[in-house]
């Protein structure tokens, strides 16, 4: 392979085949052949100054003559600019003596001024060789980046030092991946139970390959390694093979130390050699290979950046106009559109929650696309369960974009009734969910309500105030939400698609949970918690999941000692949540705290009012079931509580991390 250093002074300069001719030789229709700096017919005719091809600006974006034609440009500015710093170099070193007499002391001074000056000279001739060289760079990746770009050739691996894929795995890749300890296949059997788990956990939700191709991919693979056979499979298969491979281990990964994280590093180090050609743009196999790594980025934080890769591919669906129906040609079948739009619909709600769970903006607006659903999917004898969550991420892209990505100076004309109204809209989502779904996907449907639910009430920049009843939304929804979640982590083996994003959910809703606790409201928080009916214009509470609890007291303290139990689960998962779950144990402390001086009020309440009705109460006794005995008068927690309690937001939450869950380590 060509070095850096041998390709930047001795480029291979080729012109591949033009995209368009000259000015010129367009009106002449004559045939142009895209030399540079001017084409041989406006050379022999004597108008090198008037050939367009001596100028990047006649072209639009996206329609150059090649990279390698931009490449000659860039590199024959940064050799003008060196012959220049090297001539000014030696203009200054072989300065020219006076024969006047001078003094020693004269002509030491000289040299040393001399000898700053040209100190100074090749100071500043490293630092615009270094520039330009960025620049070059710069260039060169944006070229490489535009799926439709012509001239890209991945035969000539060595005289190409850069592809599509060596620029996504730079800009997402965190550490190095550990080098393969074998060339040789896994057992069959395990090749077999990883597909069936990422058929009946992921392929459902996020359908990019008919179910019959993805299972007949394991005997293929093992016959033609069987027979000895080469080049009988394609590389975009061998990379679908391995990284199927490598996201079912990963998300049967209980510890970062346990065997199926460690196969799972191996399969993705098997699968990296396949990347140039699985990543070739201009097909589907590209956006469908960008979307496996970035389902596996989701199950391993240290080593790979999803919200860089869900980019990708996101430009990618792009530049092949899967974002338009209207692309499609008049002689597609219907087999082929509902296939395109599974494959879009695919990458639009991996970007809209891995972008929503780190409170940045969408790789693209709603404005932009005119993509309807796709028919449901033969492949599954129940209902297609990818549907209802394509559904619920055109949902929650309506709402985020409306008031996160909406100019805050705009405000809302009425901002509690259009959180009412996306409210129900999501609740009315849910009801019409299949019932004969699987109860794997049933569950991670609840909890993505519960979790939508919360991030639709919260402060945003649109809608800075939080209502009475929106806390006791936030509260119930809390609860529901870190119940179910606790019950999945504790669940052995393990079942569905649950990733790093997961851990990031569970800090923010116990986050959201503090801040109501905190910060109770003008109405008491606890008193609303003891109403016998919400008023009828406000939403109606969930159901609750722990009835086996009396009192709010008791349920707040069950629930916040769920949320450090699951982090600290989820932190011998993911080195990363270990820091989540420190912080918000210390978060906590004081919230601990102030729950027990209410009971303890709560007691004295309840003792003073039998004492009064002539009974005698026991020291420990309890609230009763009935909800309402919380009902008195409201404790401010103002020995506890933090400056930041009342920002509870994703955008600049009370537990003081900037960002939803965008956490930085």
């Amino acid at each position: 392979m060509r070095t850096r250093s041998s390709f930047s002074h001795n480029p291979h300069l080729r012109v591949s085949r033009p995209v368009s001719a000259c000015s010129r030789c367009r009106v002449a229709k004559v045939k142009c052949d895209g030399k540079l700096p001017a084409c041989t017919a406006c050379e022999k005719a004597g108008r090198e100054n008037e050939c367009s091809a001596a100028s990047d600006q006649q072209f639009a974006r996206g329609k150059e003559r090649s990279w390698v034609a931009a490449l000659e440009a860039r590199v024959e500015k940064l050799d003008r600019r060196l012959n220049h710093a090297r001539s000014r170099k030696a203009s200054v070193a072989l300065h020219e003596v006076d024969d006047n007499p001078m003094t020693m002391q004269d002509s030491e001074r000289r040299d040393s001024l001399v000898d700053i000056t040209a100190a100074i000279h090749r100071k500043a001739a490293r630092t615009r060789e270094k520039a330009d060289f960025n620049t070059l760079v710069s260039d060169f990746g944006l070229l490489t980046v535009n799926a439709t770009t012509p001239g890209f050739d991945t035969q000539q691996e060595s005289a190409n030092p850069m592809s599509f894929a060596r620029l996504v795995l730079a800009a997402a890749q965190h550490d190095t991946l550990p080098d393969p300890n074998t060339d040789e296949l896994p057992y069959q059997e395990v090749a077999e139970a990883n597909f069936q788990f990422y058929q009946d956990n992921i392929l459902p939700l996020y359908p990019l390959f008919p179910t019959a191709d993805l299972k007949a991919l394991v005997p293929k693979i093992y016959d033609d390694a069987d027979l000895g056979i080469l080049g009988g499979i394609r590389s975009s298969e061998y990379w679908l093979f391995w990284m199927v491979m490598a996201i079912a281990s990963a998300a049967q990964s209980k510890a970062v130390n346990d065997r199926n994280y460690y196969d799972a590093l191996q399969y993705v180090a098997r699968a990296l050699p396949y990347a140039d050609r699985a990543f070739v743009p201009g097909y589907t196999t590209q956006i469908q290979a960008l979307v496996l790594l970035t389902q596996y980025s989701m199950l391993d934080p240290a080593h790979f950046d999803s919200w860089h890769l869900i980019g990708f591919a996101c430009r990618a669906c792009i530049d092949l106009g899967f974002h338009k129906d209207h692309t499609f040609t008049q002689q597609s079948s219907k087999d082929t559109i509902d296939a395109r739009r599974r494959t879009f619909y695919c990458v639009y709600a991996l970007d809209r929650a891995i972008s929503m769970v780190h409170a940045r903006p969408f790789s693209f607006k709603d404005d932009d696309i005119s993509v309807r659903l796709p028919s449901p999917s033969v492949d599954n004898e129940r209902s297609d369960p990818s549907l209802p969550l394509f559904e619920l991420r055109r949902l929650q892209s309506g709402w985020y974009q409306t008031l996160v990505q909406t100019d805050s100076n705009d405000p809302l004309r009425d901002p509690v009734q259009y959180v009412w109204q996306k409210y129900h809209e999501t609740q009315r989502w849910s009801k019409e969910l299949a019932l004969d779904l699987p109860a794997t996907i049933r569950t991670a449907f609840d909890l993505e309500l519960d979790y939508s639910s919360v991030y639709l009430v919260v402060p945003s920049p649109r809608t800075p105030k939080l209502t009475d009843h929106g806390r006791l939304l936030i509260f119930e929804h809390t609860i529901r939400y870190l119940y179910r979640m606790y019950e999945v982590v504790k669940a052995s083996p393990s079942e569905g698609f649950y990733t790093y994003h997961d851990a990031l959910k569970v800090f923010f809703m116990g986050s959201q949970l503090v801040t109501v606790l905190r910060d109770p409201g003008e109405s008491d928080l606890w008193q609303s918690l003891g109403a016998t009916e919400p008023p009828q214009q406000n939403p109606p509470l969930p159901e609750r999941l722990d009835k086996d609890l009396s009192d709010a007291i008791a349920r707040s303290n069950s629930c916040l000692d769920k949320v450090n139990e699951t982090l600290k689960l989820y932190g011998e998962r993911w080195e990363q949540v270990k820091t989540l779950a420190d912080h918000f144990d210390r978060t906590t402390t004081d919230i601990k705290s102030y729950l027990e001086t209410r009971r303890d009020m709560v007691e004295s309440a309840i003792a003073r009012s039998m004492q009064k009705d002539g009974r005698h109460a026991l020291p420990t006794s309890r609230p009763g079931t009935n909800p309402s005995t919380l009902a008195y008068q409201s404790a401010p927690m103002t020995q506890h509580s933090s400056p930041r309690a009342n920002q509870g937001a994703p955008w600049g939450n009370s537990t003081g991390f900037q960002g939803h869950h965008n956490v930085h380590f």
